[in-house]
């Protein structure tokens, strides 16, 4: 029995790379979810060109009848999921101003996708994972989330404030840990991944992370077993400091 796991984003970047990746696993059908269904039709067919087991999705994770209906149609066509990966996200932010002078619309509307949707999402989709055999979620994360990296005068990161981003993956982060205690003793795991700094739209040409590269994280804990982490923050399967 194949396992189906749901990708959100994942027509472009570090989320087609992650759909690629898990159906060439081996045994498991991908959702590849996308808020424009054009574009994830396109990256659909572009994976099923290579002869992996993909499928499209429309799914705007902003909006809660977009996450109804997706909830809807996985449950008819599969009637459960066994992976769920978090990876929609977006950075906003004026690279002009300093912490205190981003406006509250830039903080507004990074949560808003980045952790409000991340957990409605999730929230629509338990029942599902609950009636997987072992479900795993995997919330897309970031070493830019870590309090003691940006604490520490040392860190390679000290000095990257991108106030409204690393906040919200802080809050991911937490949200983890919140989620994988309340899950602790089903067969469901949740972990937070932070995938590296990659050449993507977001990350930007000069990122020294292929996309390759970027995925892996979240396919090794998307298919992690019985005796993987729960409640961990991850980085090429090494923890990282919260």
């Amino acid at each position: 029995m194949n396992k189906i796991a749901l990708i959100t984003g994942a027509n472009k970047g570090i989320g087609f790379e992650t759909a690629r990746q898990l159906a060439a696993s081996g045994g498991v059908h991908v959702v590849l979810a996308a808020r424009d269904r054009a574009k994830g039709v396109d990256a659909a067919l572009k994976l099923q060109a290579e002869g992996l087991d993909v499928e499209a999705l429309t799914l705007d994770v902003t909006d809660a009848a977009s996450i109804a209906a997706a909830v809807a149609d996985v449950e008819k066509k599969f009637g459960r999921l066994d992976i769920l990966i978090n990876n929609a996200g977006i950075l906003v932010q004026d690279g002009s101003k300093k912490v205190s002078e981003q406006t509250l619309d830039a903080w507004r509307k990074t949560f808003d996708t980045n952790l409000f949707a991340l957990i409605a999402v999730t929230q629509a989709f338990l029942p599902l994972l609950k009636k997987a055999p072992a479900g795993r979620i995997v919330n897309l994360s970031s070493i830019l989330g870590s309090l003691a990296l940006h604490s520490d005068p040392a860190s390679p990161i000290y000095d990257y404030k991108i106030p409204a981003y690393n906040v919200s993956k802080t809050a991911v982060n937490a949200y983890t840990v919140q989620l994988a205690y309340e899950l602790r003793d089903t067969k469901i795991k949740v972990n937070a991944a932070h995938p590296g700094h990659v050449k993507t739209d977001m990350g930007g040409p000069s990122a020294p992370t292929e996309i390759v590269d970027g995925a892996k994280t979240s396919v090794a804990l998307a298919l992690i077993d019985a005796k993987g982490p729960n409640g961990a923050y991850i980085h090429m399967g090494e923890p990282l400091p919260w």
